[in-house]
C-alpha cells in the first residue's frame, strides 16, 4: 500500500492492493479467538473491486473482520451514504434526521452489546472509523451551533493560543517559537467580514467532526 487506492500503479508495492501473503491485524486476532468488527470508512479496497460483483478478497469481511458496516473509499455523503453490511448494499431509512455517524455509532454499540451478552468472556476488537474529518463535512445544524463564535478571533490569534497552551501542558518545551505561517494563508486582519464569517463557520463545522 504505497499510497491511497486511487493512485495505484503497476509498480511493486504501489498497486494499492493488499497482498494475500500478509496477515492483517484483525485476521491475527480473529484466529486467536477474538470477535472482530469494522464500522465506518474502509479505504483499503481498490475501486474496481468495490461493487457487488467483487472480487471480495480485499473487503473487510475477508481481511479478518466478522462484521462490516460502512462505506468503501475515502468519502461518502453523510446524509445519504452508500453503505454496506458485509458485502450487501444497505438501503438507508427514509428519515429526515438520518446521519451516518449516528447510525454507525449505534450499530457499533449494538454489536458490542450482542458480543458481551452472548459470549461475555470472549475478547473483541472493534475498528471504528468515522468519515470525519474527511470531506464532505456534513453535520447537523444543532451540532454546529455548539461551536458558534469559538473561532471568531481568527487563525493568527488561535495559533498563538494553541502554542501557549501546548507549552503550559508540556507538549512542547518552554521557549518554543511559533512556526512560520504558509505564504498562502493571509493575515486574518486583512480579510473582509464575509471571508471571516465563512472561514469561522468552516472551523466550527470541522470542530464538530474532530471533537
Amino acid at each position: 500500500m504505497g499510497a491511497i487506492i486511487e493512485t495505484g500503479t503497476a509498480f511493486p508495492g504501489n498497486t494499492e492492493q493488499i497482498p494475500q501473503n500478509v496477515a492483517p491485524l484483525a485476521e491475527m486476532l480473529r484466529l486467536n479467538g477474538f470477535a472482530t468488527a469494522a464500522f465506518g470508512k474502509w479505504h483499503e479496497t481498490a475501486a474496481w473491486e468495490a461493487s457487488i460483483a467483487g472480487s471480495f478478497d480485499r473487503w473487510p469481511t475477508r481481511k479478518g473482520f466478522d462484521k462490516f458496516y460502512g462505506f468503501l473509499g475515502g468519502e461518502t455523503n453523510q446524509w445519504a451514504p452508500f453503505i454496506y453490511d458485509g458485502t450487501h448494499q444497505v438501503e438507508i431509512p427514509d428519515d429526515p434526521n438520518y446521519h451516518f455517524l449516528t447510525d454507525m455509532t449505534n450499530r457499533t454499540i449494538a454489536w458490542i452489546q450482542y458480543q458481551k451478552a452472548i459470549t461475555p468472556d470472549k475478547p473483541f476488537f472493534t475498528y471504528y472509523a468515522p468519515g470525519a474529518t474527511h470531506a464532505p463535512h456534513h453535520v447537523p445544524a444543532d451540532w454546529i451551533a455548539r461551536w458558534k463564535g469559538k473561532f471568531d478571533q481568527g487563525w493568527d490569534v488561535m495559533r498563538e493560543q494553541i502554542l501557549n497552551r501546548q507549552i503550559e501542558l508540556g507538549v512542547v518545551p518552554k521557549g518554543t517559537k511559533l512556526a512560520p505561517k504558509p505564504d498562502a494563508i493571509p493575515d486574518w486582519n486583512t480579510l473582509n467580514a464575509d471571508e471571516k464569517r465563512l472561514f469561522a463557520k468552516q472551523a466550527e463545522v470541522f470542530a464538530v467532526l474532530l471533537k
